[in-house]
């Protein structure tokens, strides 16, 4: 394919149809509005892609260290002393916990399992490492009381899930039985591989993944940053990672897995061949979103010990 003349694009009809949905609340050249503009543009987007609450689920807001803000749903019937720890994506510079809260619900009730979901500080408020500190400080008071956790995350927040996955490693820090990785950022280079032959892909493009990194202003050599940097990755707990075909990060979370499986990480990868970046709010409207997210939840669930 021809990179200058065609965009790469999916065939398949619904994940096209939300393509187009999204953009006609966040356009393609969102990163050039203000950031304000921007949040506002998401926030419209995210409310229109809500579903309703699975039956019997209920939330709670909580403070964590007296300011981080997560939180935490119990789904109607809890099989597990497991909880998943979710780390919303949006480039470190949009999202809530508002955004991503239909997908968390039905995480948490699929799985049986309790969730909790963490709204870290953003940019450009808020440069590297203000999000990894909140994730890593709310994951630290989650295993405070000795219950497991699998650490969870999209786009952004998979980049901070496998930060914070390394940094308890390095801590010694114990409870930790799972991670699971949706189409993460992870530190790759830029110019090769899925960067160059997806770099106009529809959702999210190489250019857009350069303007998030160079307002998170994040050291690329710092494993916690950039996973991808870091040699070592034996000893990690199980994990789930899952990518976008048709996405600039697709051969990070291709590389990652990878590197997993050879470090005697137990390791399960999936590429969803017809899907874009962002596809998880599209698993009620694309065939291949849902299967894609079925597949996901199952995986959850393992790591949970409910399946």
């Amino acid at each position: 394919m021809d990179q200058v003349t065609k965009r790469p694009m999916p065939t398949e009809e619904g994940i096209l149809a939300f393509h187009r949905r999204c953009e006609d609340f966040y356009p393609a050249d969102a990163v050039d509005a203000s950031i304000e503009q921007q949040r506002k543009w998401y926030d419209a987007l995210c409310a229109e892609f809500d579903a309703p609450s699975p039956a019997g689920l209920t939330r709670m807001d909580e403070l964590v260290d007296g300011r981080i803000p997560t939180r935490r749903y119990r789904p109607a019937k809890v099989s597990s002393e497991t909880r998943i720890y979710y780390i919303h994506g949006g480039g470190f510079v949009v999202g809530s916990l508002d955004s991503h809260d239909a997908i968390c619900a039905e995480l948490a009730d699929f799985a049986q399992a309790e969730l909790v979901s963490v709204d870290y500080r953003l940019a450009p408020e808020h440069v590297w490492p203000a999000a990894f500190d909140d994730s890593y400080a709310v994951l630290q008071h989650l295993l405070s009381d000795g219950r497991p956790v699998v650490v969870a995350g999209d786009s952004a927040g998979g980049n901070l899930t496998a930060g914070i996955v390394l940094k308890a490693r390095a801590e010694r820090l114990s409870g930790i039985v799972g991670q699971v990785l949706i189409y993460p950022g992870l530190g790759g280079d830029l110019v090769s591989g899925s960067y160059a032959d997806m770099a106009e892909a529809p959702g999210l493009t190489t250019a857009d993944v350069s303007y998030y990194r160079d307002i998170l202003k994040a050291p690329m050599g710092n494993p916690f940053a950039a996973p991808l940097a870091e040699t070592d990755l034996s000893g990690l707990p199980p994990s789930y990672v899952t990518g976008a075909f048709f996405d600039p990060l697709r051969d990070d979370a291709r590389l990652y897995a990878a590197r997993l499986a050879m470090a005697g990480v137990n390791v399960t990868f999936r590429e969803e061949p017809q899907m874009i970046h962002a596809w998880l709010r599209a698993r009620h409207m694309s065939e291949g979103a849902r299967d894609g997210f079925r597949r996901l939840a199952e995986g959850v669930a393992v790591l949970v010990g409910t399946r």
